[in-house]
């Protein structure tokens, strides 16, 4: 009997390219049929069908208080009462950079996006912008949206300039990105001594969560921001994935580094689109209307959107809230690590706050290069024994997990007995 899973799954790929409107929800990499989703309360959603998981992805981060909080829900309900869009200004979104400018301590100046892709390529522009300068560095393996200059992989060498990574993006754009190994950093710093002068920023997830779950070396951020203040760059950390997910003032707070310009999204959305982008006050003094860096956006800082962020940020406020879930994310880890370890698996798992990966190998992966060594199949497996056993897991080897308030030690026990009988039928 075909489920209502499937017969959704058809129908989407009769009107919607590969059947989704994200290629990161598609289970090619994994095997089978995307789930869809009808509803989701606390750490649990349930599909088309009428199965329950305990929920991983969280929408991809911004779920940090779990689905369907009420006070995100009234918040909502209430802002979109009074209507749900103006195309000017809010006091939301006043409220909202003040929270914001307090909270995370490099952000002197903040401007409101819809999307974690629209605050990263609008930083760059403003980079450049502010430098005069048209290159930047990224790291293979760090996502960061997928505007064209970003979309690029490294060439034949460290030092070379990147080819583009997807159809579409000219050469021209893709020339001036260079593309580094993340936690390197003498290799980032042979590439400031070769084009130090060319380069406008470099922008970098301070906790890669887009290769699965990568931890900044010791010394590895200090050793970015210590270059880029030497040359002239404009350092950029994106943290559309880590902010208040790992520190309530981002991971530039757990970890001591002042970026220069810090973009956001996913949790100060609440489930909704929201990103932003903010830094120092000079560089965003660049923007139009007061400079002549162009950027606009109609529905930047919808107030619905804006609602739910601001709802979120003060849950995670509230004493307690992060000792909480991290208590909750390393109590999951630990079982995880113990329950493999016992068996003799070749698996290993870290967290940073709530935040976790998953690695088929033996040991934490370091770089782009240690996770590719990862047991991709086995994990397919593994993703696939544990969503039998009603635990949803991102349906990627390649991307980090994400604990919410939601869940609590029953939660955090049954994923572990889930695991457990997983790690027994691989």
């Amino acid at each position: 009997m075909t489920s209502k899973n499937d017969d959704l799954f058809a129908r989407a790929q009769a009107v919607i390219p590969g059947g989704v409107n994200s290629p990161v929800r598609a289970f090619r990499a994994v095997g089978g049929a995307p789930r869809f989703f009808a509803s989701g309360a606390r750490a649990r959603v349930v599909d088309a069908d009428g199965r329950s998981f305990i929920d991983y992805v969280g929408s991809w981060g911004p779920l940090i208080a779990g689905h369907a909080h009420p006070d995100v829900i009234s918040a909502v309900c209430e802002a979109a009462a009074q209507g749900l869009s103006f195309g000017a200004p809010t006091e939301r979104e006043v409220r909202m950079a003040e929270l914001l400018t307090r909270l995370v301590s490099s952000m002197e100046s903040v401007r409101l996006v819809s999307s974690g892709t629209e605050a990263t390529m609008s930083a760059l522009r403003l980079a450049r912008g502010f430098t005069g300068r048209p290159a930047l560095i990224k790291f293979e393996g760090c996502y960061h949206g997928h505007a064209d200059s970003l979309l690029v992989k490294a060439g034949s060498g460290a030092l070379t300039f990147g080819a583009p990574s997807s159809a579409g993006v000219p050469e021209d754009i893709s020339k001036h990105t260079l593309v580094l190994d993340y936690n390197d950093a003498q290799q980032l710093e042979d590439a400031f001594a070769k084009h130090g002068n060319q380069i406008a920023a470099v922008i970098v997830e301070p906790v890669a969560g887009n290769m699965n779950l990568i931890a900044p070396a010791p010394g590895f951020l200090q050793a970015i921001r210590d270059l880029c203040t030497r040359h002239g760059a404009v350092l950029i950390f994106d943290e559309v994935m880590t902010g208040f997910r790992v520190h309530a003032g981002g991971a530039q707070a757990l970890y001591g580094i002042k970026p220069d310009l810090t973009t956001l999204g996913k949790v100060i959305g609440g489930g909704l689109p929201v990103g932003a982008f903010g830094g120092r006050r000079d560089i965003m003094n660049r923007i139009a209307p007061l400079g002549p860096v162009y950027q606009a956006g109609t529905l930047s800082g919808n107030p619905v959107a804006v609602a739910a962020g601001l709802a979120t940020l003060e849950l995670v406020q509230q004493p307690g809230f992060y000792e909480r879930l991290f208590r909750n994310t390393g109590a999951l880890i630990e079982g995880l690590n113990q329950a493999a370890q016992k068996r003799k698996l070749a698996f290993s798992a870290q967290h940073v706050g709530s935040m976790f990966g998953l690695y088929f190998r033996s040991g934490v992966p370091g770089s782009y290069a240690e996770v590719m060594q990862s047991d991709r199949d086995a994990f397919n497996r593994f993703f696939h024994a544990m969503l039998d056993r009603g635990i949803y897991l991102a349906p990627s080897a390649f991307e980090a997990g994400f604990v919410s308030s939601a869940h609590g030690e029953a939660e955090i026990r049954e994923t572990i007995a889930a695991a457990e009988a997983a790690f027994d039928s691989l």
